[in-house]
C-alpha cells in the first residue's frame, strides 16, 4: 500500500515556499531620491521659553566667566608673534614656560630632565596684552586641546629640527637650544649651553600634534621613545599664571643669522 500522507505534506510545503518567494520578489521595489527639500527651523520663537533657557544657563555661564576673568598675574609688555624673524617674545615665553613646567612633572614621573622645547608658530592664536592676565588669555592664545609629550631624539634628529626651522622661515617657539643660521644650515648648535652630540639622546617636549608629525615635523617620527605627560599646553600656561606675580619674559637671541661681509 502506498503512503501518500507524507508526500502530500511535502507537496503543500513546496507550493507554500514557491508562493512565499514569489511574494517577496514582487515586493522588492527600488526607491530613488527625486527631490531634497530643507527649511530653517528655529529652536523657539517663544520669548518666555527663551528667557527660561537663559535663566537656567545663567548661573553656569556666570560661574565660568568668573573663573576665566579672575586676575592671575601681570604681563609687563605686549606678547605677540607678529614681531620677530627668528624668534618672538611670546614664542620665547611659551617655550620657556612649557619647558619649565613640563620638566617639573617629567622629573617626578621619570626622574629625568627635559633638554629642549619646540612648539609651532601656527598654534599661537592670540596675544597676551600688557596688563593683567587671566585664564581667558590662556584660552585665547591656545584654544586647542593639545597635550604635551616628551620624545627622545638622537642628535642627528636635532640637526634635522634646525634644518626644518630654517626652511620654514617661521619663528617657531624654542627653548633650551640655540644656533646660528648660515644660509640653509645651522652652525654652533648648543643644547642647554653645550655643543650638540650626534649620537647623544635628547629629551624634547612638544605638543601631541607635533609629536605625531604635525606641521611636517617629520623628525619626530624617528623618536626612540615617547612619554605622554597628559598635561595640556593651555593648563601649563594657566598654572604658570597662578604661580607668579609678574610674567618673566626672556627676549634673548636663540636663533641668530650669520651676517656675511
Amino acid at each position: 500500500m502506498v503512503n501518500l500522507g507524507n508526500k502530500s505534506i511535502k507537496i503543500k510545503l513546496f507550493i507554500f515556499l514557491l508562493t512565499f518567494l514569489s511574494i517577496i520578489a514582487c515586493n522588492q521595489s527600488k526607491y530613488y531620491v527625486s527631490k531634497i527639500e530643507g527649511k530653517k527651523i528655529g529652536l523657539t520663537n517663544n520669548l518666555a521659553q527663551n528667557d527660561a533657557i537663559d535663566n537656567f544657563v545663567k548661573p553656569y555661564r556666570d560661574h565660568i566667566d568668573t573663573d576665566l576673568n579672575t586676575i592671575l598675574a601681570y604681563c609687563p609688555e605686549n606678547l605677540e608673534k607678529s614681531k620677530g624673524k627668528w624668534q618672538t617674545n611670546i614664542g620665547n615665553f611659551l617655550a620657556d614656560v612649557t619647558l619649565s613646567k613640563g620638566n617639573t612633572l617629567f622629573f617626578k614621573k621619570e626622574n629625568k630632565t627635559i633638554d629642549l622645547c619646540i612648539l609651532n608658530y601656527g598654534g599661537i592664536r592670540s596675544i597676551i596684552p600688557k596688563g593683567n592676565v587671566t585664564a581667558r588669555n590662556a584660552f585665547e592664545i591656545m584654544p586647542f586641546e593639545n597635550t604635551t609629550m616628551v620624545l627622545i631624539l638622537k642628535g642627528e634628529q636635532i640637526v634635522e629640527l634646525t634644518h626644518y626651522f630654517i626652511s620654514e622661515k617661521k619663528p617657531h617657539p624654542l627653548s633650551g637650544i640655540t644656533f646660528e643660521v648660515d644660509d640653509t644650515s645651522a652652525q654652533h648648535i648648543l643644547i642647554q649651553g653645550k655643543p650638540l652630540e650626534n649620537e647623544k639622546e635628547y629629551y624634547v617636549i612638544t605638543s601631541d600634534y607635533l609629536a605625531n608629525g604635525g606641521d611636517n615635523m617629520l623628525f619626530f617620527m624617528k623618536s626612540i621613545k615617547k612619554y605622554d605627560l597628559n598635561y595640556k599646553l593651555r593648563n601649563i600656561v594657566i598654572d604658570y599664571f597662578k604661580d607668579v606675580d609678574t610674567l618673566v619674559i626672556n627676549n634673548d637671541v636663540r636663533v641668530k643669522e650669520v651676517i656675511k661681509l
